[in-house]
Formats: structure tokens, sequence, C-alpha cells
């Protein structure tokens, strides 16, 4: 083994102060020796002692440190050490900016200043990004997506409840807990009254109406009911959109995402934002991006229920490496080969093999509808529906089903974050007949594919349907059927009627009419093997990974009452339903 060029100096608790006073602790990690040296920054709320259970898919700071780097790992504003008030996604442009323009200024900085970190770490970057601060020449954002509102906390207008309940009871709310516990506080009812919620977390998905109703919250994560308050894409949301800031960001940035994670269809939009976008030509040519088969902060050789291989982790690729890589191009100026290096690497499942390509999506993509069919019998897989790229006859009948939101269709697998099981369990690729036994699913099949099909790229299922509700859902997935009959999911996506012209402003149904839908299922690379078939399932609720639409037309937050609803799926020709595949010649 090499040995390491410096040692390492642990420095707990050193202050940044920020620009309305408040003090921001972080631990710094510099090499034991004189002289200057570019700076890495990661601000986490999480808290900075435990980010050691991070580096599976982060970076390494003694590694870092060995190379000749100072690593600042940074507790946010309000969480655990760091003085200030916590409230998701609101301080990290001010504070991001001021963290990094202190570094730059410390005595063992030489004032080149990168920023990395996962989910909320990467967050915290792109925030700072779009402040411009002078010193920040480059970033390393893993597992993060466009912004606060879609796919973070909705999606297609429907309120990512798994995921929401999750974060803010779950995660956040026991370090606030701390903090107060530590400045004195008597917080024994209150560690109680979390603890019996958090146990009985399923349930509290159950509970309605959404907004108010938890009380073990209180005061600890104010800001969930502030979510659930702004359910249009307005105002409130747009500040945190990385990218309609794309113009002021001037920062190369190698982007990572997973095929399962809750960004899959983000983490590539901004990444495609940037090269006709960004503010300067350094950082147009200067992204990258890395997509594996990978859960949100879950990166094993298998994910869900499928094996995917030993190469297809982080820990395979090496990712400190990656890192260190990339920021030793871009704060120390090594010609090390990264600029004319390929800008996008790709995870393609079923090959379970690793490519690289140039663009997205895909110059040579093939973008291929699938129709629907059926004789008004595609309930459940036990049904007759069927899934070609042949068009619909004039007269095929529609399919119907009932939507009941006291039985609303359970998540499996997906870009889920839930508690009760572990992410590795709960995300990803899960088999579905327990889904696809259901009547109030409709399912659509190909034949037995005669050759390898690959489908790499954004998804898109386009919907004619009626509803007698005034208001409800739409939830569509695609599945590999394998010879033997297993089913595993592939991608999924949900629209909210309402927002059908746009999640900026709800529009309510004309019950019984005909209306299109356009349900985005994000992204994914999949090769459907030989023998194996294409499937789609098409239905109004994916529970609790999204909220239940009450169909009553009101505000879903705020709603009580569920009414069950007839749902009617159209394909004919004036209505033909499809999916949308983005196929990928093979040679």
């Amino acid at each position: 083994m090499a040995v390491p060029a410096y040692r390492v100096i642990l420095e707990g608790n050193v202050p940044a102060k920020m620009r309305d006073g408040t003090t921001l602790y972080a631990d710094v990690w510099r090499p034991d020796a004189p002289g200057r040296f570019p700076v890495l920054i990661t601000r986490t709320p999480y808290d900075k002692m435990n980010h050691f259970r991070q580096m599976a898919f982060g970076l390494n700071p003694i590694r870092a440190v060995n190379e000749g780097y100072v690593v600042i790992i940074q507790d946010t504003r309000g969480r655990f050490t760091s003085e200030g008030n916590f409230y998701p996604f609101m301080h990290e442009m001010s504070d991001g900016y001021d963290t990094v323009e202190w570094a730059a200024g410390l005595p063992y900085s030489n004032g080149e200043v990168g920023m990395y970190g996962a989910s909320y770490g990467a967050i915290t970057q792109w925030m700072a990004t779009i402040q411009r601060p002078p010193h920040l020449k480059a970033i390393f954002p893993v597992w993060m997506g466009d912004g606060a509102y879609e796919g973070t906390l909705y999606s297609g207008g429907a309120f990512q409840l798994g995921l929401a309940l999750y974060w803010a009871a779950v995660i956040l709310a026991p370090g606030e807990l701390l903090r107060r516990a530590a400045a004195g506080q008597n917080v024994i009812s209150m560690i109680g009254a979390l603890k019996r919620a958090i146990d009985s977390m399923p349930q509290a998905y159950d509970q309605l109406p959404l907004r108010g109703t938890h009380s073990f919250l209180g005061d600890l994560a104010p800001y969930y009911d502030d979510w659930l308050s702004h359910p249009d894409d307005g105002e409130y949301w747009e500040r945190w959109r990385v990218s309609r800031h794309a113009s002021q960001i001037y920062v190369p940035a190698c982007s990572v995402g997973g095929w399962f994670d809750l960004y899959s269809g983000t983490v590539p939009k901004i990444f495609n934002a940037m090269p006709g976008h960004a503010g300067d030509e350094e950082a147009r040519k200067g992204q990258k991006l890395i997509v594996g088969p990978w859960a949100h902060a879950v990166s094993d050789d298998a994910i869900g229920d499928l094996y995917f291989g030993v190469s297809a982790t982080l820990a395979a690729l090496d990712i400190t490496a990656l890192h260190l890589r990339w920021f030793d191009c871009w704060l120390k100026g090594q010609d090390n080969g990264i600029r004319n290096e390929p800008s996008i690497k790709l995870f393609i499942m079923g090959d379970n093999a690793w490519r690289n390509e140039h663009e997205w999506p895909l110059a040579r993509t093939e973008w291929t509808n699938f129709y629907f069919h059926s004789a008004s019998n595609a309930n459940s897989v036990a049904g007759g529906g069927r899934l070609s790229p042949a068009l619909p006859a004039a007269d095929e009948q529609p399919d119907v089903f009932h939507y009941d939101p006291h039985n609303p269709v359970p998540t499996a697998g997906g870009a889920s974050l839930m508690p009760g099981v572990s992410t590795a369990a709960n995300a990803g690729p899960k088999e579905q007949s327990r889904i696809e036994s259901r009547e109030d699913v409709l399912v659509y099949t190909t034949n037995p594919l005669e050759r390898d099909v690959e489908v790499t790229g954004p998804i898109t299922v386009t919907l004619f349907a009626a509803t007698s509700a005034t208001d409800t859902d739409w939830t569509a997935k695609l599945v590999d059927v394998y010879p033997d009959g297993r089913a595993y999911n592939l991608a999924d996506g949900i629209i909210r009627a309402r927002y059908r012209e746009g999640t900026d402003k709800g529009k309510l149904l004309e019950p019984g009419q005909s209306y299109e839908y356009r349900i985005d299922l994000q992204t994914t690379s999949n090769v459907f093997k030989s023998g194996h078939r294409i499937r789609v399932q098409v239905s109004s609720s994916n529970f609790p990974r999204f909220d239940r639409n009450p169909n009553t037309g009101r505000v879903v937050a705020d709603n009580s009452e569920l009414l069950p609803a007839r749902q009617t799926v159209y394909h004919n020709s004036d209505q033909p339903s499809h999916i949308t595949l983005p196929i990928i010649p093979r040679g």
C-alpha cells in the first residue's frame, strides 16, 4: 500500500459566522503540514459526527486529506451543533455562499473550493452554486434532483406522503429533540409521543386529514404542514428549482443518480439544462452524469428483489476515487483526462453492465409507442389486456375499474423511501404479483419478445380516461415480465387529474368527460431480454408513496371524506392510450 502523503489533523466544532450573525459549526479534517490546500465542503442536516456512515456513497475524508485536501463537514443551520432554526431548503443559498467564502479565507486554504455530498448534502451544493460564491470551482452532487417540489415532496401534483412524513418524523424531528434537550429543555413527553408515532408509522399514513393531524410533530417540524399548504407548484417552490437558475451556475458538476431513486427523472433534467443554459463555457462543458441501478442512498449489488452484480455498486466504482479525480481536475488543475471523457456513464440493467454515452436522451433513440388493447377485460393479470405497437381499432371498448380510496393499491417497490422496512427492502424492483392480482389494476402486456429490446431514457404514458369524480389520480408502472411469470417494476409515475394542464394551478374535472393525461414515469435503462414481456400497469393509487386522492374535489390535505370513483380508460383510434418507450437500437 502507498504511504499517505499527509497525516490528518481533526479540529472539531470550528465556527463560521453567517451574514445574519448565526454561527454554524464544522469539523475540519486537514493535512498535518504547513502550506495551503484546496478545500472540499459538505453541509448536512444529519449530524456531521455521523459522516462516516455516508462514505459508502460519498467521500472518505481521510483519503481526501491524504491526497492533499482540507475537508470541512458542517452542520446546517439549526441542526445539531449549529445555531439558528432549521427549515428545509430555506437558508441553503445564503449559508452555502457564506460557508464557501469563509472556507476560502482559512489560513490553510488556497482559495480553491469544491462541494460534495448526497441527498440533502447535494441540495446544499446546488443552492450554493445559484448564489455564485467566487471561490466555488466544482461540485459533486449525489442523489438530488431539480428542487423541492417535483420529485421531492410532490410528483405530478400528488404529495409524496411516504417520503415527506418519514423525513419529517423519523429523520429530522429526533435531531430537533436532541438540540432542545442539549439546551436544557424538558422534552421527555415529546420524546414519548414521537416514539409512539414512529413505532406506529404505517397507521400514521392512514390518518386524515393530512394537514394538522400529525400532532406528534408539534413544532418539531412546522414545515411539514407548510408543504401540505402549497400543493400548487408556485412561488413557494420556485425559488428552489435549480433548472430555473441554470444561467446563474458557473461551476462544473458531476451528478450521480439512480434508476430507482426519488430523483431518477430530475437528476438527468439538471444535467440536460446546463449545456445550453449554464453561465459560462466551462460550466456548460463541465457536466458529467453517472446513473446506476440504485435506490435513494442505497447502492448495493442487490436492490429490491433483483441482483445486479458487484460491478453495480458505488464501492466497485470507488466513489471516493471518482470524487478526488474530479476535484483534482477542477481544483488542482491536473490534466487527468476528465475534460475529454464521455459525459455520461450509465448502468444498463438486463445486460448488467456500464456503458459510456455522450448526450441525454441518447441521440439514436427510437421513440416508440406501445398501445393499450383489450375487450374491456384488462382488470388484473388474469384479464385480457395487451400491449402492442399496433394502433387500436375504432370500436375497441374501454376498460373500467372501481377506485376506492379506503382500499388503495399498496406501494410495492419503486422510487420510495418509507419506514416500516429498510430502504433496501422497500425500494427498487419488487415482484408485482400481489399488485397485479387486484381488479383495480389494469394490466397490458406484450407477447414474448423475439429479440432483446433496450429501453433507455425518459418514459411517459399518455392516457385517455374519464372518472365519475371531480378530481382523481392516475398511476402507471413499466414492468419487466420474466418467462416464468415473475414481474418486476422498473419505473412509475402519477398525475393528479386537476393538474393535467400543469402543476402550477389545479382545474377540476367534469365527471364522465374524457381527458388526456400525461403520466411521467421518470427514466430507466433496461434490456428486456428475448422471451421476456413488456407490461404496463394502470390504476389510481400507489399508497402510501403518494397520498390518496379522496375523489371529492376539495383540498386534499384538508379532506377527511373518501369517495369511491368509477374509472374508465379508453383505447381506440381516437383516444389511443399508450406508453412511449425510448428504444435503443442494438447491433
